[in-house]
């Protein structure tokens, strides 16, 4: 029952709080679904940060991609043995998490240290701050502990159950061998994603797609007050 529990109802329940939330905030608060952006109150260290955070973000999202969603006999077809696969994934996921890792310190000691940020944080920013901090350092952790490319084969296990989440017919079984520190990744990636539509995450998905459509904006240049004035007279 706590496998079934944790592994099929718990990642469920997370989904649809993700996708209710997002339509409730939307439908209830769309003047505050935005990032509310801090850079007038500190911009050297948001600079440095969000840069590092979310650019090792990306490339983390694209890593999980490739390892979860795509199936291993994909990888097969194309060639790509386990060590290889296990060499590229260390090769681009340790520079990833580490970069999303240094940019997220930086953003996290600036918001306690800064006065004028700290006093401008509500409490889902400091909730979706330590789903973040969890979800960072085990899934780093995860990598870290599985350097062996004889080790855990996440492919085969999390890839699986994940992708049958996706196809509604999950099964359990696949999480019981999985290490510990995997575990506490994917619970706390579910438990972001329950919040997020209640935090300011929800920028994520703000895309100026009407910016498209919109008419240039022309600006005339303003002419000096001596040749405006004479233009006048005459």
């Amino acid at each position: 029952m706590a496998s079934q529990f944790l592994w099929v109802i718990v990642p469920y329940l997370a989904l649809v709080l993700f996708v209710a939330g997002h339509i409730w905030r939307y439908q209830r608060d769309q003047f505050g679904w935005t990032s509310k952006s801090s850079e007038l109150l500190e911009k050297r260290q948001l600079r440095l940060g969000s840069l590092l955070f979310h650019w090792g973000i990306l490339f983390v999202f694209v890593g999980h991609v490739m390892g979860i969603l795509i199936p291993e006999p994909f990888y097969e077809a194309l060639g790509v043995t386990e060590e290889m696969y296990h060499a590229l994934a260390l090769a681009g996921g340790i520079p990833a998490g580490l970069a999303a890792l240094a940019g997220f310190v930086i953003l996290f000691r600036r918001r306690l240290t800064v006065k004028r940020v700290r006093v401008t944080s509500s409490t889902g920013d400091w909730v979706a701050l330590g789903f973040l901090l969890v979800v960072i350092t085990s899934g780093l952790s995860s990598t870290l502990l599985n350097v062996n490319s004889h080790g855990f084969d996440y492919r085969t296990t999390i890839g699986p159950w994940f992708r049958g989440l996706l196809t509604f017919r999950p099964d359990p079984v696949y999480m019981e061998t999985v290490p510990l520190w995997f575990k506490i990744h994917i619970l706390a990636a579910f438990g972001l994603f329950a919040v997020w539509p209640f935090t300011r995450l929800v920028h994520v998905f703000s895309f100026p797609l009407r910016y498209l459509q919109r008419s240039y904006v022309v600006y005339r240049k303003r002419m000096p007050k001596s040749v405006d004035s004479l233009d006048r007279a005459q």
